[in-house]
């Protein structure tokens, strides 16, 4: 049960929407006093993105305000860390390079603390630009923008503050549910299994072709809960996966790929073989 009264909710859209809450009135660069910290995204794991659906990732991180300023009143200020690659201003002001806070909402823990827990907002879609070339399937970096605003609404301070923090964002990967012949088997007979690894291509909004890539071929017996390795396959240029294993007892079989540098997991459906 998270503790301590709800004091801020507050929502960023970058792109074709603007942003709300980094795009305020210039003012000069000036530290505005505000400490972010404990910042933590997606718990620590690599991002995964297709090619249509918005991927929002969690991101949690604690907030302490300077003198003068107070937990309750939110619109005096604001913290909204972010992920960037190139100059973490220019990013954040053009949109490019950019992947941005979503909704986020901040539990007051004391007049000048809170912890905050929310999401960024990653959209693959062409009209956005958050992915729109392979090349992001990379390591992006951490910032974070901070503002001040004066009592009667103006703006006060703001900078941006860089982090040692990184975070990396992978293609999404598919494979084709796993197809076993000939079924029903004799047993002690060749089983041929099949199937095709893809990839999300962010450049065509498509997925692609993943050749040259390790697959394991794995198998769960009949009343039984878990799955084992019994055999690696390696892609063809096409993508395509093929491998014989001799049958001995009914089960499942599916492909499971466990990623590389730029691309993220995918485990087929199985499919179930009848030894006779």
């Amino acid at each position: 049960m998270k503790t301590g009264r709800r004091t801020v909710a507050a929502a960023a859209l970058a792109g074709a929407l603007g942003l709300s809450v980094l795009n305020a009135p210039t003012a000069q660069a000036a530290d505005t006093g505000i400490t972010v910290s404990h910042i933590v995204i997606n718990n620590g794991k690599p991002i995964v993105v297709g090619t249509s659906t918005t991927v929002e990732p969690p991101i949690s991180f604690n907030i302490a305000l300077p003198s003068g300023y107070s937990t309750a009143d939110s619109l005096r200020y604001s913290a909204a860390p972010f992920l960037y690659r190139g100059s973490p201003k220019t990013a954040a002001t053009s949109g490019e390079n950019f992947i941005q806070p979503g909704l986020y909402i901040c539990y007051e823990i004391g007049d000048k603390h809170a912890r905050c827990e929310g999401n960024l907002h990653i959209n693959p879609r062409r009209s956005w630009k958050h992915v729109d070339s392979n090349s992001d399937a990379t390591t992006w970096k951490v910032a974070v923008s901070l503002r001040l605003f004066k009592a009667s609404g103006g703006l006060k301070a703001e900078e941006y503050e860089t982090r040692s923090q990184t975070v990396r964002l992978k293609r999404a990967a598919k494979i084709t549910a796993a197809d076993a012949t000939p079924e029903p088997v004799t047993n002690g007979k060749k089983i041929t299994i099949t199937g095709k690894l893809t990839r999300a291509n962010w450049s065509t909004k498509k997925y692609g072709v993943h050749g040259g890539r390790s697959v394991s071929l794995q198998f769960r017996a009949k009343g039984t809960n878990s799955f084992k390795t019994v055999k690696k396959a390696t892609t063809s240029s096409t993508g395509a996966l093929k491998t014989t294993v001799t049958a001995s007892t009914d089960g499942f079989y599916r492909w499971v790929y466990s990623g590389d540098t730029t691309t993220g997991t995918a485990v087929s459906a199985a499919d179930y073989i009848d030894v006779r």
